[in-house]
């Protein structure tokens, strides 16, 4: 076995807690993309840094030695983008102008309780909030000696930043990263994707469908009531907002906005659905082109485990690499994660409550893919981790830290295919709907 002198010190936090927490909404664990990590895990509100050693899980009878960790990051928390902060100012002028009142005091509890201080030069899209740059911190802890890419996008260059800095409370070494967006914005540069999902109007039309389907509408006319709206007033994007204003004073200021309570869990769920709808056809297993367009980042990840796991050469011991929800839903998509067998559509909602496929519980803020590899007697291993927590490889289900040379032969197709060019520039067919579902 390899000298274990530069193995990494990895900490996790897979655990939950049954103390009190402190005060939060009820709605919080179904805010889709814009859910705090501390949803995902709730005992790090008791204990930021608190750490659970037993996720790491090599075979019990088997010595191993863990070598190497490659992390795939999303960025933290950020402040709404401009054009939810315009949806929120709408919001407010609605509040203070257009409502008659509302059920049971709504309107003017809300009115009374909040006073709108989003303003457009915040602007998520450049900007994480001070808590985002403490979840990257967090996540650095105890790693030491590793190279570090981000996102050209100012949100994930900040998120690397505040890693760097939680790397420099353990360390005098000074780190530095690269910027490289054709490795964590491949999706910018496939034709094949931007054309045939992005640019294409029929390829988000079970998202449009659930959009204005019976569930949206009926939550749209019990919110525009309650507020005091005419109905035609409160479209689908303010009923939105609405809801995410309570994410956002929650996520930026921990604060249990009065907005929280226009929604019950029932009203979460469909709004979570719509999120998660979404998402699946944009970035996820709706279509396989999404999946094919991370082939660069398969193969990075991929490259760097076979170096870290050749014998008599010292590892590095981690690589981390910092983009956002779309670098990592293609991803996990690929490797044939959380693949439901009935896919989530706009007329089976009432069916799909059990699915695995919830963007709150895999990609909230500082979201992170995770690949533990192990030096061990019968040869290198793998763990694979989301968020913190030990995911088992489709088809090698059996162990948590199978082979190497067996996850290899998993993913061979992908490790000999996937070739970006031809999936991303040469093949009409991949522009299309996931035929397998």
């Amino acid at each position: 076995m390899r000298d274990t002198n530069t193995q990494p010190k990895v900490r996790f936090r897979c655990s939950c807690s049954s103390r009190s927490l402190p005060d939060i909404p009820h709605i919080a664990p179904f805010f889709g993309t814009k859910t705090r990590y501390e949803e995902v895990k709730p005992h790090l509100l008791l204990d930021a840094l608190s750490v659970n050693a037993s996720v790491l899980r090599p075979p019990a009878g088997e010595r191993c030695s863990p070598v190497h960790l490659s992390a795939v990051i999303r960025h933290g928390s950020r402040y709404p983008t401009v054009k939810n902060i315009r949806r929120i100012h709408r919001l407010s002028e609605m509040l203070r102008g257009d409502a008659s009142g509302g059920s049971a005091g709504w309107q003017r509890d809300i009115r009374g309780r909040w006073e709108n201080w989003f303003s457009e030069d915040m602007d998520g899209e450049r900007q994480l909030v001070t808590k985002g740059r403490e979840e990257l911190r967090q996540l650095a802890e105890n790693l030491t000696r590793i190279s570090l890419r981000s996102s050209s996008k100012h949100r994930c260059v900040s998120s690397v930043e505040a890693f760097q800095e939680g790397l420099w409370r353990r360390s005098d070494v000074q780190y530095r990263h690269l910027v490289d967006d054709e490795l964590l914005r491949f999706f910018e540069n496939c034709r094949s994707y931007v054309e045939g999902v992005e640019r294409n109007r029929t390829a988000l039309q079970e998202v449009e469908k659930f959009k204005h389907g019976e569930e949206m509408e009926a939550l749209r006319r019990r919110t525009a009531k309650k507020l005091g709206f005419h109905q035609q007033h409160l479209t689908t994007d303010l009923l939105e907002a609405a809801f995410f204003i309570c994410s956002y004073e929650l996520s930026i200021k921990s604060v249990h906005s009065p907005w929280c309570f226009l929604f019950d869990t029932d009203d979460a769920k469909v709004l979570e659905y719509k999120t998660d709808l979404k998402q699946y056809w944009k970035r996820s297993h709706g279509h396989v082109i999404s999946g094919l367009s991370s082939c660069p980042l398969f193969h990075h990840v991929f490259r760097t485990l076979d170096r870290a796991g050749r014998p008599h050469e010292p590892p590095e011991p981690a690589s981390i690499l910092v983009g956002h929800a779309e670098t990592l839903l293609p991803l996990l998509s690929l490797l044939g994660l959380y693949k439901d067998k009935t896919p989530p559509t706009a007329s089976n909602y009432h069916t799909q409550h059990a699915r695995s496929f919830r963007t709150s519980l895999i990609v909230p803020y500082a979201a992170n893919l995770l690949f533990v590899l192990y030096d061990c007697q019968r040869g290198p291993r793998l763990q694979l981790l989301v968020n913190e927590c030990p995911v088992r490889f489709p088809g090698l289900e059996a162990e948590d830290a199978p082979l190497y040379r067996d996850v290899r032969a998993t993913y061979r197709h992908l490790l000999d295919g996937c070739d970006f060019h031809r999936e991303c520039e040469g093949r009409a067919a991949g522009r299309g709907p996931n035929t397998e579902l």
